[in-house]
């Protein structure tokens, strides 16, 4: 039998098969908040025969939304509409689920994609301040995300372990943290958008100082049986910027702390970025060697 469907375990989550479903953006929450959609979406998922269902990026703090129309867990609406849904979920299916919460950062405040995708600006309707860390806008043209000071971060970091918190409350399975796809964990990786000059930036160790400060603090606030796991781009696909070699020294540090398990994917810090798109473009294969 293939190994896909062979037992895992990491934590004390036991999964069936190895068979996990991504978090998806749906881009149908109402002030952060669940709809039906989701129930609809999420119960179907619920019922496919993977072993883990990932609840889509899911907003620590109001801003760090990438459209306004985002899932958020930052208040007790925010989370009574997340327990609607799994109470319902839970009646039909006993799928493990997880949750990834996020940041979007300089990304933040966009339109939908069915709209454009495009920034909205502060002084908008469905726009706000987005923050970074530096003041480098995602596209040029953009308005600039402000750099977040020492209480900005402060007020990130405890914005992710009070999320984490209400994710224990909702009784999810695994915390996912997004450092992926340009947002804002990634932003802090990359050189390409992390232009600081104080500890948080220049070197490597530097670079990885928040986001992995970010995933002490929650790890520290989850059930210690329960995993927390982290989502990385393995590259931007971009002259000097975050790069495979990287993403190894991350991922090293990681596991040094307790990261149960890091989901690769790739791109989304810079319109730069040249991604060879093709079949299996994030597998490359390498010639076999002969014994």
């Amino acid at each position: 039998m293939s190994m896909l469907f062979t037992p895992l375990r990491f934590g004390s989550v036991e999964l069936p098969n190895r068979i996990v479903i991504a978090p998806m953006c749906q881009y149908s929450a109402v002030d952060g908040c669940m709809t039906d959609w989701h129930l609809i979406h999420l119960g179907h998922l619920a019922l496919s025969g993977a072993a883990l269902l990932t609840i889509e990026a899911t907003a620590v703090l109001p801003e760090g939304r990438i459209t306004y129309a985002d899932v958020g867990l930052w208040d007790d609406a925010t989370e009574a509409a997340i327990a609607r849904t799994l109470e319902s979920i839970r009646r039909w299916s006993g799928m493990r689920v997880a949750i990834q919460l996020s940041h979007a950062g300089r990304k933040a405040s966009t339109e939908v994609p069915w709209k454009g995708e495009i920034q909205i600006p502060p002084d908008q309707a469905n726009g706000w301040q987005t923050v970074a860390p530096s003041a480098i806008p995602y596209e040029d043209g953009e308005h600039p995300p402000v750099a977040l000071d020492r209480h900005g971060l402060t007020q990130v970091r405890e914005a992710f372990v009070a999320a984490a918190q209400r994710a224990v409350r909702l009784g999810v399975d695994a915390v996912q943290l997004h450092a992926a796809h340009g947002y804002l964990l990634h932003q802090f990786l990359s050189p390409l958008s992390n232009r600081r000059d104080d500890e948080y930036g220049g070197s490597l160790e530097n670079r990885m100082r928040f986001p992995l400060e970010v995933f002490d603090a929650v790890r520290a606030v989850f059930p210690p049986e329960r995993p927390v796991t982290m989502r990385v781009s393995g590259t931007d696909w971009a002259d000097g910027g975050w790069d495979i070699g990287q993403t190894i020294a991350f991922a090293q540090a990681l596991e040094a702390r307790g990261c149960a398990a890091i989901h690769v994917s790739s791109g989304g810090l810079t319109p730069s970025q040249q991604i060879p798109v093709g079949p299996s473009y994030q597998v490359p294969r390498f010639p076999s060697r002969a014994p």
